[in-house]
C-alpha cells in the first residue's frame, strides 16, 4: 500500500544491500544472483532487482520483496519482520503507524517487559530457585536463558503494568498474558509458575511455557501451561533454544530435537549445545524448513512407551519427507533427556553420538530376527518398514536400506523391490487423476515460458525490435508487457501482468543469435499448436450448431495454418 510503514521501509532498504547479509551475490548484468536459500542447487536461479527492490528463484519459483524474504528465510510471520526491518530502517513504528506499531511492536515490548519482571520475581523467590536448582540447572543456565518466576497472585503482572508502564489492559490480554472472568475482571494468564521465555528465530521474546511450582500444584490446571497463539507467536513456527543453538547446529551439522523446556536446558547445560525442542506441539513442516537451512541430520528422541514411539514415528516420517537423514536415540533407562543429562552426563552424549538411524529402528520394532515373515502378521510388519523406507527421498539410502533389509529378513532384495512397488502403484492411483488434468496448463505454459525467455533476451540485449517478427505468437498478456517496455514503464496495474513483468525483468539472460533463433522457432511450433486446438474446437462447435458460414471460415483458417 503506497505511503504504508511497510513501503517506508522499502524506500529506505535496497533489498540486494539487505540480502548480502544472508547470501554469496553475483552481479548478474543490471541484477544479482545467488544460490537459493529455500532448495539444493548447484547453478545459481535466485534472482535479485535492484530496479524493481524484489527477487525470485527461476528453480523453485518463489519469490517476493525484501519482507517475504526475510519471512521466509527466518521462518517468522509478518509482524515480526515488519518490527526488525523497521529497526534495521530506522524507522519507528510508534510514530509513522500508530496502528501497526500497536498491533505487531507493542506486542514484542509487552513480552520483553514481562521477561525482565519475571525474573525479577524469581530473584525474590526462594522456592522457584530451589525448585530450578533441584532441577539441576545452574545459574549461568538460569541466567542465559533468562528464567522467571510469575508470583501466585491473581493480578500481579496486570497490576505491575498498571503501576509502571503505558500499557493498555487489552494490549497485556493480546499478548496471551492476561484472561478475562465471566465477569469481566482481567487475572494474570500465568500464576504461580517457572517461566520460560520462548523466543523467536531472532531472539525477540515471542511468549511463555510457565511450569507451576509442585507447592502450588492442585491439580487444577496443567503442570505446562504456553501462551495462546497472537500476532508474533506461533507454536507451530517456534521452536524453543533455537536462537541460541542455530550457530551450534550449523557447526555441528547436526541437530538433536527434544520435547521439553527442562530436556532442553539439561541438554545444553551438558555441552549439547547443538539442541532445540517444541513448545507445546509435535514437530511440525514449519519447524523442520527452518532446521533444514542448517543441517541434513536430525536426531530425535522420545519416550519408550507406546504412546511416544508411536509419536517418533510420525516424527521420523515427516523428517525423512523433509530429506534429513533421521537418527532415533531412545533412553531406556531414563524417562527424559534432563534425567539422563542429572544421573549421567556424559552418557546422553554417548547415546546421542550413536544414535540409531531411522531405518535399524524399524527393523528393531516391527522386526524380530528369526521371525516367520510368511505369516500374515509378520508380512504386515515387513510391509510397514518397506513403506517407511519408501519414504526416504535419497534413492542411494533406499537402496542402501533395502539391503540391509535383505539381509535382515532373509527374502532377496528383488522380491523385496516388488513387494515394495506394489506398494507404490497402490499410493499413486490417485495421483493420475490430477496429472490429467493439469496437461492442458502444462501445454500453454512452455509458450508462456519461451515468451518470457524471448522478452527477456531482448532486454539484455536493450533491442525490442527482436520480438517484432513473432509478436503475434505472444500470448496476449506477453504483447501487453511489450507494449509496456516500449513505453519505457516497468510496472503495470494489472497485478498479474506485473508479476510476470518482474519474471521476465530478473530473467534478463544473454543468448546468442543461434539459441534466439530456436526459442523463436520453437515458440511458432507451440503458437500452432495452441491455435490448431482452438480451431479445432471451433469447427466441432459449428458443426454441432450446424452453422456453415462459421464452419467454412475455420477450415480455412485451419488450411492456412497447416501450410505455414
Amino acid at each position: 500500500m503506497p505511503g504504508s510503514v511497510s513501503e517506508t521501509i522499502k524506500e529506505k532498504l535496497d533489498v540486494a544491500d539487505f540480502l548480502k547479509g544472508y547470501l554469496n551475490l553475483q552481479p548478474a548484468g543490471r541484477n544479482f544472483k545467488a544460490l537459493c536459500p529455500f532448495h539444493k542447487e548447484k547453478t545459481p536461479s535466485f534472482m535479485i532487482s535492484p530496479e524493481r527492490q524484489n527477487w525470485h528463484c527461476f528453480g523453485c519459483n518463489l519469490g517476493g520483496d525484501i519482507f517475504s524474504f526475510l519471512m521466509r528465510y527466518e521462518n517468522i510471520e509478518f509482524a515480526e519482520a515488519l518490527k526488525i526491518l523497521a529497526e534495521r530502517a530506522g524507522v519507528e513504528l510508534a510514530r509513522v503507524s500508530s496502528g501497526e506499531y500497536k498491533y505487531f511492536g507493542l506486542l514484542y515490548d509487552i513480552n520483553e517487559a514481562a521477561k525482565k519482571y519475571f525474573q525479577k520475581e524469581l530473584v525474590r523467590s526462594e522456592s522457584a530457585r530451589k525448585y530450578l536448582t533441584d532441577r539441576g540447572l545452574k545459574e549461568e543456565t538460569i541466567n542465559e536463558f533468562e528464567i522467571g518466576f510469575a508470583p501466585n497472585l491473581p493480578d500481579a503482572l496486570n497490576l505491575f503494568f498498571a503501576n509502571n508502564s503505558n500499557f493498555r489492559p487489552d494490549d497485556i490480554l493480546r499478548a496471551g498474558l492476561g484472561v478475562k472472568s465471566e465477569r469481566g475482571r482481567q487475572f494474570d494468564r500465568f500464576r504461580g509458575r517457572v517461566m520460560f521465555p520462548i523466543c523467536n528465530s531472532l531472539g525477540k521474546v515471542v511468549g511463555f511455557t510457565g511450569r507451576i511450582l509442585p507447592e502450588f500444584d492442585i491439580g487444577q490446571f496443567g503442570k505446562y501451561v504456553n501462551s495462546p497463539e497472537t500476532p508474533i507467536f506461533n507454536k507451530s513456527k517456534v521452536l524453543y533454544g533455537f536462537s541460541k543453538s542455530k550457530e551450534f547446529i550449523r557447526d555441528e551439522k547436526s541437530v538433536f530435537m527434544v520435547e521439553g523446556q527442562m530436556d532442553l536446558l539439561m541438554s545444553y547445560q551438558a555441552g549439547i549445545k547443538n539442541v532445540v525442542a517444541t513448545s507445546g506441539t509435535a514437530l511440525t513442516p514449519d519447524h523442520l524448513k527452518l532446521l533444514r537451512r542448517l543441517t541434513e541430520e536430525i536426531v530425535l528422541n522420545f519416550d519408550s512407551d507406546e504412546a511416544g514411539l508411536a509419536a517418533g514415528e510420525r516424527a521420523i516420517d515427516l523428517a525423512e519427507s523433509f530429506d534429513f537423514n533421521v537418527k532415533v536415540v531412545v533412553l531406556k533407562d531414563f524417562k527424559d533427556p534432563a534425567e539422563a543429562v542429572e544421573k549421567d552426563p556424559a552418557g546422553l552424549l554417548t547415546a546421542i553420538t550413536k544414535a540409531t538411524p531411522a531405518p535399524e529402528f524399524y527393523f528393531e520394532r516391527y522386526l524380530p530376527k528369526g521371525a516367520d515373515y510368511s505369516s500374515r502378521e509378520m508380512l504386515r510388519s515387513l510391509r510397514v518398514v518397506l513403506g517407511k523406507i519408501k519414504n526416504i527421498q535419497s534413492a542411494v539410502s533406499r537402496e542402501f536400506w533395502l539391503k540391509q533389509l535383505s539381509k535382515r529378513v532373509g527374502i532377496s532384495e528383488k522380491t523385496l523391490a516388488e513387494e515394495s512397488e506394489g506398494l507404490a502403484a497402490k499410493s499413486s492411483e490417485n495421483k493420475e487423476e490430477s496429472d490429467l488434468n493439469n496437461i492442458e496448463e502444462r501445454k500453454i505454459s512452455r509458450r508462456e515460458l519461451l515468451s518470457e525467455r524471448l522478452i527477456s533476451a531482448a532486454l539484455q540485449r536493450n533491442n525490442l525490435a527482436v520480438v517484432e517478427d513473432v509478436a503475434e505468437c505472444l500470448p496476449v498478456r506477453y504483447q501487453n508487457i511489450v507494449t509496456l517496455l516500449e513505453r519505457g514503464d516497468k510496472r503495470s496495474p494489472d497485478p498479474k501482468i506485473d508479476q510476470i513483468l518482474n519474471l521476465v525483468i530478473l530473467r534478463s539472460e544473454e543468448i546468442g543469435d543461434a539459441e534466439l533463433a530456436g526459442v523463436k522457432k520453437h515458440l511458432r511450433l507451440e503458437f500452432q499448436k495452441d491455435r490448431h486446438l482452438e480451431i479445432t474446437a471451433k469447427i466441432r462447435e459449428a458443426e454441432l450448431n450446424k452453422d456453415e458460414s462459421s464452419l467454412k471460415i475455420s477450415i480455412e483458417e485451419l488450411r492456412k495454418l497447416d501450410h505455414v
